[in-house]
């Protein structure tokens, strides 16, 4: 709070808000645990701590999509479409209200001349509880 560097600071509560303070401005809240008394001649030394030694440097980054398997539509997912949305008793304007998308999109995906993006597709497969994808080994 005063801008004096400080070596070792405090976990203090101020007005509900959690600060880490010097000793002086420690004394303007709730002090909830008290600065770690240094070894002798570790704040000295400036040496770090041996336990950050045995960390890794940095986190690999990880692309998440290399590990999905990649999913393609099957050969006859506007077919199955029609088919559930039928067999559930729904007009394509019931449809398209339920999937939140217009009616027009329902009959293109249905007559297959518009391949959805798969936002839609994973909603068209939870809400007529089918698969439209499959992966490419299993299509064959």
């Amino acid at each position: 709070m005063c801008g004096d560097e400080i070596e070792v600071p405090a976990r203090v509560r101020v007005e509900g808000t959690v600060l880490l303070l010097c000793a002086k401005c420690s004394r303007f809240g709730t002090v909830l645990d008290a600065p770690p008394i240094p070894a002798p001649g570790a704040a000295a030394s400036g040496a770090p701590d041996p336990r950050l030694r045995l960390r890794p440097k940095r986190l690999e980054e990880r692309d998440l999509f290399q590990e999905l398997p990649e999913l393609e539509l099957l050969p006859d997912w506007s077919h199955r479409i029609r088919q559930a949305r039928e067999k559930l008793g729904w007009t394509p304007e019931e449809f398209g209200r339920r999937l939140n998308e217009k009616k027009s999109l329902v009959l293109k995906l249905e007559n297959g001349s518009f391949r959805p993006p798969d936002g839609t597709v994973r909603k068209v497969e939870h809400l007529l509880k089918i698969r439209i994808r499959a992966n490419p080994g299993e299509l064959g």
